[in-house]
């Protein structure tokens, strides 16, 4: 596994995005996700009043935390997973490899907006649904290269970048921070996507009114990686959901 606090300056790199709701949705509403789709900040999972706030279903939620705090999470459990190797339609989900400095954010909000129910909303004829037409039938690998070469997907990613409340870093500063996506797929499972690992990891089956916000999708994703986190509480989440307009 690369050192993840060394830069590398051979590949390409992206300015990194603002953990922010609308930085995120203005990012997949200009690769083609309509305008009924939004993020949506989450500012406590146990609050019921503050969860009321957040419409629902909520297809997916994007959970960010220090980089340390995942690989401790993970390191262990990912030495027993083989590298995954799926490809095509029937893929329960669809999973991007991250070869993209810097692209942490893009990969999670491809992860959210790309599966489960979530799907439905790409805009026929959209930039993203030509880049899902041309990444799913292939592994891996070759996928990783359809949106690293992909011009749409960088000119909307530097727009992106230019939005939020704060200047945006060099492209080769090292963010330091995770962006997983917990998606429920169309197999009912809750699935835990995050492009510098091995591959998607399912964690379960959900009830069929279950949805990535439900008590059973956090028990089984976001409430295991908070209690591994120990003290260090430096985590946000963000949620795919309908629209309020």
């Amino acid at each position: 596994m690369a050192d993840p606090g060394k830069v590398d300056t051979s590949k390409k790199h992206f300015v990194p995005l603002e953990n922010n709701p609308e930085v995120f949705t203005h990012l997949v509403h200009l690769l083609g996700v309509s305008s009924k789709l939004g993020f949506y900040d989450i500012y406590s999972i146990d609050e019921p009043d503050l969860l009321a706030f957040i419409p629902r279903p909520v297809h997916a939620l994007i959970f960010i935390c220090p980089a340390k705090a995942y690989r401790k999470t993970r390191e262990e459990e990912d030495e027993a997973i083989p590298a995954y190797d799926g490809s095509g339609e029937a893929e329960p989900v669809v999973w991007f490899r991250q070869t993209i400095g810097n692209a942490c954010g893009l990969i999670g909000c491809l992860h959210a907006v790309c599966n489960g129910g979530a799907r439905k909303y790409i805009k026929p004829g959209s930039d993203l649904e030509a880049i899902l037409k041309e990444a799913i039938p292939l592994k891996p690998t070759p996928r990783a290269e359809v949106l690293y070469d992909s011009q749409a997907l960088e000119a909307a990613h530097a727009s992106a970048a230019q939005k939020g409340d704060t200047a945006p870093p060099p492209s080769f500063d090292h963010c330091g921070q995770h962006f997983i996506a917990f998606v429920k797929g169309d197999d009912g499972h809750l699935w835990e996507l995050e492009g510098g690992w091995k591959g998607p990891i399912d964690r379960g089956v959900l009830g069929e009114d279950d949805d990535a916000l439900s008590e059973k999708a956090l028990q089984l994703g976001v409430r295991r990686f908070i209690k591994n986190m120990g003290e260090d509480l430096r985590f946000s989440i963000v949620a795919l959901a309908s629209s309020l307009d």
